[in-house]
């Protein structure tokens, strides 16, 4: 069970957050047997996304949010959970923007990145893993350009240039 935020009010001392290797255990575990649209196994497009943003030198809040990016949207995890979770704030917040809504525009999907410290180099090195050409070559035609032109337009939004 994940260590819990939860402290005495007297408590002033350090959180006791869960370590990158906790994170990754719980959103392997989370999205355990979930696959991609290439029939992999889920897990290794998070793999990919957290060394993505290490890759880019983010932070390891920032490398836990990119093991847990699409765990609440998914419903792997809950928005209690993420709550409660012992992680830090900037990791909490980069999840939750990065996580869509129902019926959310585009539009309003990528300023709420744009608004939330540390969110876009995690959308970055997630967009970079989708958009990778090998991936989106095992699709069928049709699900490839459509993906392609949604990835361009999110990258365009964000003002990313192509990785």
């Amino acid at each position: 069970m994940p260590k819990s935020t939860r402290r005495p009010a007297a408590y002033h001392g350090p959180v006791d957050y869960l370590s990158l290797a906790e994170v990754e255990t719980i959103a392997r575990r989370a999205h355990e047997g979930q696959v991609d649209k290439n029939g992999h196994p889920y897990s290794e497009h998070l793999a990919a996304v957290a060394h993505g943003v290490a890759a880019r030198g983010g932070s390891d809040e920032q490398v836990a949010a990119g093991w847990l990016h699409d765990a609440i949207e998914d419903d792997a995890l809950t928005r209690e959970w993420l709550a409660e979770a012992a992680l830090a704030d900037a990791t909490k917040a980069i999840v939750d923007a990065l996580t869509k809504r129902p019926g959310e525009p585009l539009e309003g999907y990528t300023a709420r990145i744009l608004a939330t410290p540390g969110a876009l180099l995690v959308k970055q090195a997630d967009l970079a893993h989708n958009s990778n050409p090998v991936r989106l070559a095992s699709l069928d035609d049709a699900t490839a350009a459509r993906l392609t032109e949604k990835y361009r337009r999110t990258r365009e939004l964000l003002g990313l240039a192509e990785d």
